[in-house]
């Protein structure tokens, strides 16, 4: 904005002789849109005296830029919500019992912390360090109705605190954090837990550099799951969303009958896989129904998000917070039908694929992708192979 004051942007339309080149009504449009959505959020911010406070509940708080990508989601949440942020670090470890012996006083804060929060994240990470004082501000954020996102690592905890507090198996934990590693989920005769969540089959559990599941790849929603608030946000005519993934764990295939079937005894709330990969076996989001927003996805939503098109996973999860999910929810969904045309050219805000789009659109777009850095990122496309969508459109 301070440069187009300066004049920059008629130099450089003189210089490279814009005006000479024929442009569509509709690009017109389209770009004075975004400049003026653009000076509208901009200008906006220093307007803004309601805050959002959000605990970010980390194993590397010590390190902010290991967590950059996630707190800049969050910042552009939370101007679309209009909420000046208050991000909150608290160390996992210090909500650990262990730590209310050896320092009570960072445990009593860090619990105040997660006591006030208006919401509670749990980003990615590896290792066991930490893990049980995430599984504890999840149990929180579910037991109080304070707004929870999971991602990756924070689903995955929040499965397991399911498991462990709800569905019953005292037990459960993740194959990462077993001694020695299990070979089987479903034979937990070799190991000392039920490790609800396990190694990806295709993953070598030997030598780990380079072999996890990467890059952007799809997500369908399942049927009957309109009521999610996170598919409301992508639209619910979507029904699939592209997003980028980073893991070498899933939710184990032995425990979903059971993960699913059990209620919480407090609300009588149900754990929904309302996501789930192309072949309808790997777990990619869960939901709680009755809660304001509850929700965890395997992949990281916070590598697409961008000022003017927030990470819908973030954006949701901050509405929550702010509780303004509702008046959220509707400038979102007004939006989407002012850009109806662009869907159907299969222009798209971040994470969504469009319905319409032909599958070589479909590769065009992953080209597109692959090129900006993410080389060799969908090595198995089963749906390009027949010229079928994800979402079963051919």
């Amino acid at each position: 904005m301070l440069l187009e004051s300066q004049g920059l942007v008629s130099s450089l339309r003189e210089i490279l002789k814009l005006d000479e080149i024929e442009k569509s009504k509709d690009l017109i449009k389209r770009g004075r849109h975004t400049w003026d959505e653009w000076k509208a959020l901009a200008t906006s911010q220093e307007r803004l005296y309601e805050t959002v406070s959000i605990a970010l509940v980390g194993k590397y708080t010590n390190l902010h830029d290991s967590y950059l990508s996630v707190i800049k989601s969050l910042e552009h949440a939370a101007m679309h919500c209009r909420r000046k942020l208050n991000l909150i670090w608290v160390d996992a470890s210090d909500l650990e019992p262990a730590c209310r012996e050896k320092d009570p006083a960072s445990f009593h804060k860090a619990w105040h912390q997660i006591c006030t929060a208006d919401g509670i994240l749990v980003p990615g990470g590896f290792g066991q360090r930490g893990t049980e004082g995430m599984i504890a501000a999840a149990t929180w954020a579910r037991t109080n109705r304070t707004p929870y996102l999971g991602i990756c690592l924070g689903m995955q905890l929040a499965v397991i605190e399911w498991a462990r507090n709800v569905v019953g198996i005292k037990d459960a934990t993740s194959a990462e954090f077993l001694t020695p590693q299990p070979t089987s989920a479903a034979d937990p005769s070799n190991h000392n837990g039920s490790p609800v969540i396990e190694y990806m089959p295709e993953i070598d559990r030997v030598n780990l550099g380079g072999t996890m599941r990467l890059g952007l790849r799809p997500t369908l929603f399942q049927a009957g799951s309109k009521w999610s608030r996170l598919r409301q946000l992508y639209g619910t005519d979507a029904e699939s969303v592209m997003e980028r993934h980073r893991h070498r764990y899933e939710v184990a295939p032995a425990f979903l009958e059971r993960l699913e079937a059990a209620r919480s005894a407090k609300d009588g709330d149900t754990l929904t896989f309302v996501g789930k990969d192309e072949h309808g076996k790997r777990m990619e989001i869960i939901e709680l129904r009755n809660h304001p927003w509850y929700v965890g996805v395997q992949f990281h939503p916070e590598y697409l998000s961008r000022v003017l098109a927030p990470s819908k996973p973030y954006l949701g999860f901050v509405a929550a917070a702010a509780k303004c999910f509702d008046e959220t929810l509707r400038e979102v969904q007004a939006n989407a039908a002012r850009l109806t045309p662009a869907r159907a050219s299969g222009v798209l805000s971040p994470g969504v694929l469009s319905p319409v789009l032909a599958p070589q659109q479909a590769d065009a777009r992953l080209g597109n992708a692959e090129s900006l850095g993410e080389r060799g990122f969908m090595d198995e496309r089963p749906w390009k192979a027949n010229g079928v969508l994800p979402n079963g459109t051919s």
